[in-house]
Parts: C-alpha cells; structure tokens; sequence
C-alpha cells in the first residue's frame, strides 16, 4: 500500500511540475524552455552572471510581444521588453506594482527591514519621511565631508602610485566610498582608506564576498519567501548583524547623552523616532520606526553607497584608462572649471557635464543593478494585448539586457559619453536607460551617489593618469558570476602615473 501511495504521489508531483513549466505555454505566451530544476538560470553565479542570462532571454524573447515569459526555478516570471509597458510598471500603474519581491525576514534577520525590500504602507510612509535627506539643499551640506575624504584619498594614491607602478584600484575605490559613507551616515571616521582592514572595511567585503552559494540562497529565498521565513532562512551573517546593530545603538546613545547634532542620514532617522514618541506615527503602530528599523536604513545604505559608487568608478577608470583621448577630453574639463573656480565646490562639480556623461555612460554599459523587480499586487490586464498577468506574479526588467540593445544604444559596447549629451538623451526613449530604476521607487540615494563618483573621479583625474596594466587586465573585461551587483572580476589594476 505505502509503495502504492508513494507512486501515486511521485506522478502527482510531476504532473504538477510540468504543468507549473507549461504556465506560459498554456497561457500562449512567446517563452524561453526552461529545464528542471533550474528554469531559465542553470549556471546562475558559477558560469554566468544573472544579468547575461536575462540578456540571453531578452534577445531571444524580443519581437515576440511587450513581455514574455522565463522560469526562475520552477516560478513562472514575466520578462518586460517593451519600454511603454516599464513606464507602467514603474510609474503609470505604479500602485499595482509597488513592492519588489525582495527576500526579507524581520524576525531573524532584522537587518533585512530595509527600505529596498519594504513593501505596503510601512516602505511609504518611511519613504516619504527619509526623502528630505537626499534633496540638492542637503547634499550642498554633505558636499564638505565627501571633499575631505577625497583629500586623504588622493594622498593615498599618491602613496599607493610611488610604492608600486599598478595599482588595483577596486579596492581603494570601495576604501573612499567606506570612509565617505561612514561619515555621512553614521558620523564616523572609518579611516579605512590608512587602514584598509579597518572594521567598517572588512564588513562591508563580507556582504558582498562573491559565492555562487549565496547567490543561489538569495534566488531560492526569494522565490519561496514563505518556507525559507518557515526555515529561519537570514542573508545577513550574524557577525555583520551584531556589528551594524552595535554601531547603530551606541552612536544613537553617544549623540542623545551628548547632544550631537550633525547634517547626516542618522540624525534623519533619530528625528523620525523621536517624532513617533512625541507625537505618535500617521496609520498603524506596525509602520512606526524602531532602533532594529533605524539600524536597518543606515545598513542599507552604508552598503548600496559604498559599493554601488566605487563600482561605478571602477568601470568608469578602466573605460577612461583604456580610450586616453577620452580621459585627456574629462581632465581637460576639469581643468577649465576648476580655474574658473578656484577650488572643488559643489557649483564647480555640477558644472562639469562631461564626467557626469562618463559615468553615465559607465552606468549604461555596466549598470551595478542589472534587473528591477516587482510583484504584481492584482490582475493585470496588459495593454493592447488580451494577457493578464496574474496576482502574485513577479516580474523582471532586465536593465543590462535593455541598456546593450542596439536598437536603443547603436554599437553598444563602444564606450562613448556622447550617448548622454541632451540632444541625444532627448531623442532616447526615457525608459530604456534605468540605472536607478525609475518612478516612485527610484534609488532614494541617486543625488548622493552620483555626487561621490563625480567628487572622487576629479580628484583622480586631476591628479593622476591611469592606464590599462597590460598583464594584469583583459579587453573585454570580465564580470564576476557570483558577485550580486556587476563586478570586475579579479580587481582593476591600472598603471598610474602622478601629474
């Protein structure tokens, strides 16, 4: 009887199986054949980077309607390729696609509550509160601290340049951006940039330690939320946990004994607690900010500054280092303004529009966040087509896969900044470049991280000359698999030679 039941129940599970990986086919939906039990990602951070595998889908799905359906292991995924239908996604019908299906677990894994995975009515409401941190009147105020820290950075290349004739520059670009988020967010001196195995340092390589174990841990979580919170499933490694929750509460201690006051993102936060205690939060106690909430912010954004700007410059140096007439073109700019202006100040920085195009361009060939996600929150009817996409569903924009189309970008991997000039920029689509993302969730910290990468790229460029080290780089570059933002793989060396 018991062998009985167990066949019956192992031809049960493949008859549900298949007909979970004919949902698009069922549904006369153009797809990409999945296999079990990876659907469309087998080699997903061993052999291929995420972003390559949604390129690959991308191009094969392309002309075939405004989406098209993959498989995220056993999950059907709507795959958006139109860029009408992202402006709905992202914007017009935002309100049925406001939450990004992020993994998150509040119980064991407090730093996870995050304004990146948040979701409803508590992600809103502290949305609205922490925008005020990032307008252009507050980033005027953090531009000091940020120029500081690029002082010390620039005699440290000088150092590093005279020491030793390549210099891997991935990790004393993530070393500027560690001390220049420490302050801002937390009112820190991390000093990683003297010491690069300062504290803050070794942590925040430890959140993004590249491992296709973890890449495959964060996938699964995401895609079953409800058993991995079942199975007290954390991404965050307890010792990052402790250190960051530590940080937090003695710093918010230190500055209420003391009185502290400074223009940064933790004040920000502590101002948002104190006004819940005074005056009580608008809508349910469930959306009030607590110390693991504020612990939470300061985490996320610690990672996503620090990272996310050094890996743009990263990707901006080499493209600059390998086209010299290109990087002569931005010093000769930033000699100009700086005459003009007699020091680095937030007007001279802005006026600068040709390393604003650099990195924009880096941001298009190598956009750190590769793919935006949403969850659709009711039926969806899309429009000028008969196909819904159902409740529950998750779907993807594949940014790198749109951001390398040349239909939208001619000759996509030629690096060329004209691509950003106005003329051009008006003649784009608007939604066919989104290295932010774009609408109500749009990178909160975007003024700030374009702010770092322009401030840290001139104090570079003003300073020093970089070329490819012809025996330590590749053309084309290589990517780490494994690493969940784009990446270079085995570091950036570059020949430097101080001006």
């Amino acid at each position: 009887m018991w062998i009985n039941l167990l066949a019956v129940g192992l031809l049960l599970a493949v008859y549900w199986l298949r007909q979970r990986l004919s949902y698009w086919k069922h549904r006369d939906v153009a797809f990409v054949q999945p296999s079990f039990p990876y659907g469309n990602l087998a080699g997903v951070g061993k052999k291929k980077h995420m972003c390559q595998i949604l390129q690959h889908c991308y191009q094969q799905l392309k002309g075939s309607g405004p989406f098209g359906g993959i498989y995220f292991f056993i999950n059907p995924v709507a795959l958006i390729i139109d860029p009408d239908l992202i402006k709905s996604v992202l914007v017009k019908d935002f309100t049925i696609f406001h939450d990004r299906n992020l993994y998150h677990n509040d119980r064991d894994d407090p730093l996870s509550r995050h304004l990146v995975a948040m979701e409803g009515s508590k992600w809103k409401n502290l949305r609205a509160k922490l925008t005020p941190t990032f307008t252009s009147g507050k980033m005027k105020l953090m531009f000091s601290t940020v120029t500081d820290v690029a002082e010390e950075f620039a005699k440290c290349m000088a150092r590093e340049s005279a020491n030793r004739s390549d210099v891997e520059m991935k990790d004393l670009l993530a070393r500027f951006t560690t001390d220049v988020i420490g302050s801002v967010a937390f009112g820190l001196e991390c000093n990683s940039l003297k010491d690069p195995e300062a504290k803050f340092r070794a942590m925040g390589r430890k959140v993004f330690q590249p491992s296709s174990y973890r890449v495959m841990k964060i996938f699964l979580a995401a895609q079953f939320p409800k058993l991995a919170r079942t199975l007290r499933v954390t991404l965050t490694a307890p010792d990052v946990s402790e250190f960051f929750m530590g940080v937090v509460k003695d710093t918010i201690k230190f500055r209420t004994t003391n009185h502290v006051q400074r223009n940064d993102f933790m004040t920000l936060l502590m101002k948002v607690m104190k006004d819940q205690e005074e005056h009580g939060a608008v809508g349910d106690s469930k959306d009030h900010l607590t110390m693991d909430d504020i612990a939470a912010q300061a985490f996320v954004f610690f990672l996503a500054g620090f990272e996310t700007s050094s890996t743009t410059m990263s990707f901006c140096l080499y493209e600059l280092a390998l086209h010299q007439e290109l990087q002569d073109k931005a010093r000769q700019e930033i000699t100009r303004v700086l005459e003009k202006h007699d020091s680095v100040s937030y007007e001279a920085i802005h006026e600068m529009k040709y390393i604003e195009m650099c990195i924009n361009e880096s941001l298009r060939k190598y956009p750190p966040a590769t793919t935006l996600t949403r969850r659709v929150e009711q039926d969806y009817r899309v429009a000028g087509t008969d196909k819904v996409l159902q409740k529950g569903m998750m779907v993807a924009i594949p940014v790198y896969a749109l951001h390398r189309d040349p239909e939208h970008f001619p000759d996509p991997e030629r690096f060329d900044p004209e691509r950003f000039s106005p003329e051009a920029c008006e003649k784009r689509h608007p939604f066919v470049y989104l290295p932010f993302g774009e609408g109500p969730r749009v990178c909160i910290g975007l003024r700030f991280g374009m702010m770092q990468a322009r401030i840290g790229l001139v104090y570079l460029l003003k300073n020093f000359r970089f070329t490819l080290a012809p025996k330590k780089m590749s053309v084309p570059l290589k990517t780490s698999p494994s690493s969940s933002i784009l990446s270079i793989e085995g570091g950036l060396w570059l020949s430097v030679e101080k001006l």
